[in-house]
Formats: structure tokens, C-alpha cells, sequence
């Protein structure tokens, strides 16, 4: 299901939407990764943001 962009509050901002191509594509370019990089993680970690941010540090990314 497709997010809703007229809902505009921050209910899920501590998540990254993995079937949102939007999203995955911001995430990567926010962290130099790329968009298959992300997709791996998210499969790997889950979809909390701080989670993932917190693993692409540990590849060395930014």
C-alpha cells in the first residue's frame, strides 16, 4: 500500500518505508549507499531508521 502523502505528521518517521522507491532513494543518497545497498540492509536489519544508519556506519559509510 502506498503512502498517504497528505498525511503529513510524523507517525513513522523512525522507519524507512523498504517499498517505498522514494524513500529507499533518499535514504541512500543520505548515507552514500546504494539503492540495492539499502534494500540489503533493511532485509538484514529491519526498518528502524537508527538501526540502519547506526549499521551503514559500521560499513564505513559517512
Amino acid at each position: 500500500m502506498a503512502d498517504d502523502k497528505t498525511k503529513t505528521d510524523s507517525r513513522d518517521r523512525d522507519r524507512v518505508a523498504g517499498d517505498e522507491e522514494y524513500e529507499v532513494g533518499y535514504f541512500a543518497n543520505k548515507l552514500g549507499l546504494s539503492i540495492p545497498q539499502v534494500r540489503e540492509l533493511i532485509a538484514k536489519h529491519g526498518n528502524d531508521r537508527a538501526t540502519l544508519e547506526a549499521e551503514a556506519k559500521r560499513l564505513g559509510v559517512r
